[in-house]
């Protein structure tokens, strides 16, 4: 067991460092694009990818995990299940792809992009290529080849950046100074046009990469087999859905809800952008769920872990508030990360970074339901969130504009942690530490509260103050729960002492 337990550690790690660093990698390029384009044009970017999320999700609908159950089972041949699931999963894409490009002008036109067709055109054959590859990403992770999974994942993301990089930094300045060189092929004004042709070219070439794993066998299609497997993952899409509209919908209806579609794109762009800052908590509670899954089924074998499950909570929630206070505290130098045209959304960095917080929880808390074999709790869950969200939305977007959106988020994360630790007290309780949580979340917010009402004019002073507030924060918690002689390095330090 020990042995597969380092095994599960170790891919994990892979697998999770080229997730993050991905993520990280694209995270990068939002100064770029805030400089490069307009709030209006990075608007569009965030509506248009937003949908593309969405459908990926429809489009899988649930057959990632459907191949994992049915490869894993041992009741069909593995190549038979991997032949089926690619062969499903091509054939609705295809079609997808098909029905866009025969619906194209009607479709462009419903999603206010009568002008722009060809944007739709692009992220349709990109959403495509993408789904299929979903299934052969899915076989590396079967076949136990987690560094070709994550060099091709990194690979995928360094074509599309380096494109990116070319349309929209190195070609404006080569047809400044010699138009003739590029003028055949490049053309200044389509900017966010060129973000998704970048994507394009990113994942046809990933998908000719993967050509290892989709030849070399022989394709089937098991009629009986993709039934058995479509009803498993019938669930599994409409709990994917809820989960992906949860992130995403406030971006996709966002337009839809205003008569001025220029104001409504001009807004989304400061909102996307402004929210982008706050990704790091994201990525934070990503890599703290890749750190945390193989430690639960470590633990699963001990006759009393409920003390680690607790333990696990507190530390989340100290280090996601560590996160928070930093990004607020530092916000005169971390708003450089944006253009100056897209500062006045900053307000809602910390609305959005709360709800990250909140959400995390919630995915600490889903532990009960997956230990009981309720899982269905999940997608109750995850529906309700999703329809506070869009009646929030609906309701507020047109009076308040990109900070109801903010708040609909908080909120639709704070009533989906409520409701799954409501449930957990009645099948599984755990004795959180509610008094450390309570401390930390209080100090927290008073030490914000007063970082916001004791300004300064100066800078300098500012973030001087607010590092004594941070200080202050890590005082309480090294007196409190982490002192100095169990932290890693310093730790080493004090005992030589």
């Amino acid at each position: 067991m020990a042995g597969g337990m380092k095994s599960l550690a170790k891919d994990t790690a892979i697998y999770g460092v080229s997730s993050i660093l991905g993520k990280f990698i694209n995270w990068c390029l939002v100064p770029i694009y805030t400089r490069v384009l307009t709030t209006g044009e990075f608007g569009v970017m965030t509506n248009v990818y937003s949908y593309t999320a969405l459908l990926a999700v429809i489009l899988t609908y649930g057959m990632e995990t459907g191949f994992f159950r049915f490869v894993n089972k041992g009741e069909d041949d593995p190549m038979r299940v991997y032949s089926t699931t690619l062969l499903s999963i091509t054939a609705t894409s295809i079609l997808f792809v098909g029905f866009c490009f025969s619906f194209l002008t009607p479709i462009s036109g419903f999603l206010d992009y009568g002008q722009h067709t060809d944007y739709i055109a692009i992220m349709a054959v990109v959403v495509g290529i993408d789904v299929v590859m979903t299934i052969p990403f899915a076989y590396l992770r079967y076949k136990k080849r987690p560094i070709r999974f994550a060099t091709l994942r990194l690979l995928s993301i360094f074509i599309t950046i380096a494109f990116t990089i070319f349309f929209l930094i190195i070609c404006p300045k080569i047809y400044t100074s010699n138009p003739s060189l590029i003028d055949w092929f490049y053309n200044p004004h389509y900017k966010e046009g060129y973000v998704f042709v970048a994507n394009l070219i990113g994942s046809a070439i990933t998908l000719v990469l993967l050509l290892p794993e989709l030849t070399g066998f022989k394709y089937v299609v098991d009629t009986n087999l993709l039934r058995r497997m479509l009803k498993y993952c019938f669930p599994l899409l409409i709990l994917g859905i809820a989960g992906i509209l949860n992130q995403t919908v406030d971006k996709i209806i966002y337009p839809l809800l205003f008569e001025d579609k220029v104001e409504a794109f001009r807004q989304l762009g400061i909102y996307g952008a402004c929210s982008r800052v706050a990704i790091i908590m994201m990525m934070f509670t990503q890599a703290f769920r890749f750190a945390y899954e193989p430690f639960i089924f470590a633990k699963n074998k001990d006759a009393n872990n409920d003390k680690a499950y607790t333990e696990a909570m507190k530390f989340f929630i100290i280090f996601s508030l560590i996160i928070f206070l930093g990004v607020m505290f530092y916000m005169d130098i971390i708003k450089h990360f944006i253009g100056k045209d897209f500062y006045e959304g900053l307000d809602v960095v910390s609305i959005v970074m709360m709800g990250y917080i909140l959400f995390g929880i919630y995915f600490n808390l889903s532990f009960w339901y997956k230990m009981v074999d309720k899982t269905y709790f999940g997608a109750i869950f995850s529906i309700a969130g999703c329809v506070i969200t869009i009646v929030l939305n609906i309701i507020f977007v047109p009076i308040y504009g990109y900070m109801a959106s903010a708040w609909a988020t908080l909120i639709c994360n704070l009533v989906m942690m409520l409701l799954s630790y409501y449930f957990e007290r009645k099948y599984r309780p755990l004795p959180y530490d509610f008094k450390a949580i309570g401390l930390y979340f209080g100090l927290a917010i008073v030490l914000y509260a007063i970082s916001c009402y004791v300004r300064f004019d100066s800078e300098a002073l500012r973030l001087a103050f607010n590092t004594v507030l941070f200080g202050i924060f890590f005082f309480v918690l090294i007196k409190r729960d982490l002192p100095l002689s169990e932290i890693p390095v310093i730790g080493k330090v004090l005992k030589k002492k």
